[in-house]
């Protein structure tokens, strides 16, 4: 069966009850037939749900799904997106550790990267995703400070700034220096790339988001392999960021539609995109499906679509951001992404507002910069809707001047 099928198809196993729609399963434990089969449980001799902090039957659905999207042998699922981040580098990192990052990362990954994990004694070192593959071999190899890096960690597309980093390039280095290759898919979905199939250990979700796609509900969730999962799972087992199984019933549910969400999102962004980019009033358009973005190419070759997200920017700062966002009429302001709804945000003052400003300059982070999450509109209305926009707050800002 396709993928499309098996989204839709794959669900936990009818009760005795023959409902049609899987159940939720709204408690804390399960009892056990006798104390043979807790004790079974226990030592794990014996498959079955013990505690929802552990286990539930709707949470295993949603993983189930999302492992087969994913190609993925294993994985685990996590209350929120930065959960599911931060356990899939706790659990793999230790005290004299090194982790290679993308230097274009979700402001809240920086903040674990520096902050968090700089505190138990691992460290760093950012590399650009533009660099070429002799810059992250350099990054990647020993030195006399540090040891060879245990684990490159990226997102591709990243956020805001929708740079690619070349997953098969690192698959050659992963072969050379045995590091653990961890990317963040949460903008491309399992829908338009498989980071597991060009060559990465582990691929990490904000379900959050598109898996989501009508911003209900806060998830995650990291797939992979299966000798990796193991400590993820026994780190989450530990310290507790389960999901909730209402949660992952909503999540589990959302999957089935997830192709048909993503290529609408994919065909509005596209034509916004362009319409923006013939837009005088736009300095510039990052779309990773427009010729004019620079590793178009790279985009083609990992990506079977460009996705939802676009970023623009404006002339006049923050005062003409703050116009523009006045005068749009259907886009909701929020720091959120990956909804029907389209959403715009100005990242310099929400998402990305705690780094400092030498590190918002080397993400290409300025005051006139828009994050577009492209929803699932009649496109034609997003055009107009922006094209008058960005008119009314030109003149606001010649006016003001």
């Amino acid at each position: 069966m396709q993928k499309q099928t098996k989204a839709i198809r794959t669900q936990t196993p009818k009760s005795l009850n023959r409902e049609h729609s899987v159940p939720l399963y709204l408690t804390s434990s399960f009892a056990f037939e006798s104390a043979e089969q807790g004790k079974a449980l226990f030592e794990e001799t014996e498959p079955g749900n013990i505690y929802s902090r552990f286990s539930n039957p709707n949470v295993s659905e949603f993983v189930e799904k999302v492992c087969m999207l994913e190609n993925a042998e294993d994985g685990i699922a996590t209350g929120t997106g930065m959960a599911a981040v931060f356990a899939s580098m706790a659990a793999l990192l230790k005290s004299g550790d090194h982790i290679v990052a993308c230097r274009a990362l979700f402001g809240s990954a920086h903040q674990i990267i520096t902050q968090i994990l700089s505190k138990w004694g691992i460290t760093h070192t950012y590399v650009d995703a533009t660099a070429t593959e002799a810059d992250w071999e350099a990054a990647i190899q020993p030195t006399a400070d540090r040891p060879v890096a245990r684990m490159v960690y990226l997102e591709t597309p990243s956020n805001p700034g929708l740079e690619l980093v070349d997953l098969a390039m690192l698959a050659r280095l992963k072969a050379k220096y045995g590091f653990i290759l961890n990317v963040d898919n949460c903008f491309a979905t399992p829908i338009l790339q498989t980071p597991l199939d060009l060559g990465a250990d582990l691929s990490v979700h904000s379900a959050t988001k598109f898996m989501d796609g009508q911003g209900r509900v806060l998830g995650g969730i990291v797939v992979g392999r299966a000798d990796l999962i193991q400590p993820i799972r026994f780190f989450a087992r530990h310290t507790g960021p389960s999901l909730s199984p209402f949660n992952a019933w909503v999540l589990s549910k959302s999957l089935e539609t997830l192709d048909l969400r993503m290529e609408r999102h994919c065909r509005n962004a596209l034509a916004l995109a362009e319409a923006l980019d013939a837009h005088p009033e736009v300095d510039r358009v990052l779309y990773p499906f427009l010729p004019s973005h620079p590793q178009y190419e790279l985009a083609k070759a990992q990506m079977s679509a460009g996705g939802a997200i676009i970023t623009i920017e404006l002339e006049g700062g923050f005062d003409r951001v703050s116009a523009f966002f006045d005068a749009l009429q259907i886009p909701t302001l929020s720091s959120n992404l990956g909804d029907s709804r389209t959403i715009v945000t100005n990242p310099n003052t929400t998402t990305h507002a705690k780094l400092k400003p030498d590190e918002k300059a080397a993400l290409g982070i300025t005051p006139g910069l828009i994050r577009i999450s492209v929803g699932l509109e009649a496109v034609e209305d997003l055009i107009a809707d922006f094209g008058q926009a960005l008119t009314v707050s030109a003149d606001i800002v010649k006016e003001r001047a």
